[in-house]
């Protein structure tokens, strides 16, 4: 829990003091709902439980301590942010606001998405069904994405389709 914490806050800060981490938990909501969510991940009592309640009610983000997210997550915008449980998200990901991922019941992919490492996920992007979207990539503002996104590519429209090959390289400062 402390290496995850740790890549959380390096990608949140270039300063790595600890005056600038108490800065960053006090002053930043994404980081300091993602502290919460790791404490809450790892010590799975009723009181964290409760108290990571408390954050989402408080930023807008409902993020479940049982959903599976690798280390460096960071939340860029804080607000409207929806993450079903059972997703699955790599390292190195970046998150912004109004982002939906969420599960299908019906159609063609029925499940829960499986993100890779370094992916970047724009505002307002939505992301439903048992699909995988590869590593380095990048989800433009607004997407849908229903369908296999394969690594290094950008993406976007309703439903999302690749625009380029340049992928998440621009948007993604990665310290692993």
């Amino acid at each position: 829990m402390i290496e995850f914490m740790k890549y959380d806050f390096y990608r949140q800060s270039t300063n790595h003091t600890f005056r600038s981490y108490l800065k960053n938990f006090f002053l930043s909501p994404g980081f300091n709902y993602v502290v919460w969510f790791r404490l809450a991940s790892k010590y799975k009592n009723g009181f964290m439980k409760y108290l990571l309640h408390r954050k989402m009610i408080q930023y807008g983000i409902e993020i479940y301590p049982e959903t599976d997210i690798g280390k460096g997550f960071y939340i860029g915008h804080w607000g409207n942010i929806v993450i079903n449980k059972h997703v699955k998200i790599g390292e190195n990901c970046n998150i912004s606001q109004g982002v939906t991922i969420g599960i299908a019941n019906g159609g063609k992919h029925p499940g829960v998405p499986t993100i890779g490492d370094r992916v970047y996920i724009g505002p307002g992007a939505k992301i439903f069904g048992n699909i995988t979207i590869g590593n380095d990539v990048a989800i433009g503002a607004n997407a849908v994405v229903i369908n296999d996104i394969p690594h290094g590519v950008s993406v976007g429209g309703i439903p999302a389709k690749i625009i380029s090959n340049t992928g998440s390289a621009n948007y993604i400062h990665n310290i692993s």
